[in-house]
């Protein structure tokens, strides 16, 4: 009896093994739909279904690392660290948010500032704000021109401050007025179109000129200053007519220049 449980186990064992072996087919389909954009970092995705307003970056540049559990702002919306602090989104956070360990809240939104010059939707009240349109731009595409006097700089300023645009000259930061309130100006510090390579040299109270196809406005340098580079305060809307200008720290990827200046009045 054994020898024949011992043969029947056998037979059993051989015959699995002879059973032909089916492999696991799967297929994945790839996410398809209005809501899926291309796959990178850097482009701006927009969304077909209503799920983002036209400008409003929803790419992987404006995700966040959530803050950790149990923190005072674990279930807060919009709360944490920036996953890619370099690449913040092109626009002011929204109110309550936790970034960086300071809560962010912007102005409230309703009517129109005095003398804001702004037509479209109003803007934060009691910040003065311009927004670009199409009539503000000059034939050759700019926006305005900056001079400084003490530096030897005159230069077109353009939209955006993408390479394209600081290729040709300084590049505007979009989220900032182009007349009343904060105006917020990049440029390079190196290479061909280096415009912006000694602004770090200003001293208080240098005069900085901007021409728009809404008049000429003078400021004066109140501060010059190195800061890191994912520090966006100067770019925060104000009530007075100020200026900032950014461009990098020669071999300090790290840093930034940032100069303010007010309206002289």
């Amino acid at each position: 009896m054994k020898k024949l449980i011992t043969t029947a186990l056998s037979l059993c064992l051989a015959a699995s093994m002879a059973a032909p072996a089916f492999a696991l087919n799967l297929t994945i389909d790839a996410p398809s739909g209005p809501s899926y954009g291309k796959p990178t970092s850097v482009d701006v995705v927009y969304t077909a279904d209503g799920g983002a307003a036209k400008n409003e970056d929803v790419s992987k540049n404006a995700a966040l690392i959530p803050p950790s559990f149990g923190s005072p702002s674990a279930y807060a919306l919009n709360t944490g660290e920036y996953l890619t602090p370099n690449l913040a989104p092109k626009a002011m956070a929204s109110a309550g948010a936790y970034i960086g360990g300071v809560t962010i809240t912007p102005p409230t939104i309703g009517a129109a500032a005095p003398n804001s010059g702004r037509t479209g939707t109003t803007p934060y009240v009691g910040i003065g704000y311009t927004e670009v349109t199409s009539d503000l731009y000059y034939s050759g595409g700019y926006l305005a021109t900056l001079k400084i006097p003490t530096i030897g700089v005159n230069v077109k300023v353009y939209q955006g401050t993408d390479s394209t645009a600081l290729a040709k000259g300084a590049g505007h930061f979009e989220e900032t007025s182009i007349w009343n309130g904060r105006v917020a100006i990049a440029g390079h510090n190196r290479g061909a179109n280096c415009y912006f390579g000694q602004i770090h040299t200003l001293a208080i109270g240098d005069r900085i000129t901007l021409t728009t196809k809404l008049g000429t406005r003078t400021y004066s340098v109140t501060s010059v200053s190195k800061v890191s580079e994912t520090d966006r305060s100067a770019l925060a809307g104000t009530a007075d007519n100020t200026l900032a200008l950014y461009t990098c720290v020669r071999d300090q990827s790290s840093y930034r220049w940032c100069v303010t200046a007010r309206e002289v009045v």
